[in-house]
């Protein structure tokens, strides 16, 4: 029952507390693009394994190809148990992303010291090749971060008991009024 205002009127001198659901958009959106972002750091280890092989890649190498691999299985983990709404998601999601910036930040600095200014040009310039793995890794993992981040992901996210119903009893029936 409400008010002229819209607001709801109170009986019985308890307070009313409105409940409003939270809504998924910020977390389906996390986990798409969480989604997006792990196909996307899964390709270069990939693909240079592929071409080249592990035989006699450095161990730097290495490094770096299971940093983009790990921040990529975060995300697609984050990412499926996002959409079964686990908080667990949410939080593996903020994990992937931080660790898809850590492997971008970390490839110039473990395979190309003393050159971090032209390894990020030559990237948004696309020069390298799979250039595009890099700046969806620079631009797609902060966006990850923040939206798995925000309140509204794990109000959504969080676990809620279902509400006890006070219906009828069993074998009710109106015509035994």
């Amino acid at each position: 029952m409400t008010n002229p205002f819209g607001q709801p009127v109170q009986r019985s001198g308890l307070p009313v507390t409105v409940r409003r659901k939270a809504g998924g958009s910020t977390a389906v959106v996390a986990g798409i693009l969480g989604l997006g972002l792990a196909g996307a750091l899964g390709y270069l280890p990939v693909i240079e394994f592929i071409e080249y092989g592990l035989d006699g890649a450095p161990s730097r190498l290495l490094i770096v190809f299971g940093l983009y691999l790990g921040a990529g299985l975060l995300l697609f983990l984050g990412a499926l148990v996002t959409f079964f709404r686990v908080l667990a998601g949410a939080v593996l999601l903020l994990i992937g992303g931080l660790a898809s910036i850590a492997a971008v930040v970390a490839e110039p600095v473990l395979l190309h010291p003393g050159r971090f200014a032209e390894f990020f040009a030559a990237m948004f310039q696309f020069g390298p090749e799979a250039s595009f793995v890099r700046v969806a890794a620079a631009l797609g993992g902060p966006v990850v971060v923040v939206l798995s981040a925000l309140p509204s992901t794990f109000r959504f996210l969080r676990y809620r008991p279902p509400e006890p119903d006070y219906g009828p009893p069993l074998g009710y029936s109106p015509r035994d009024w």
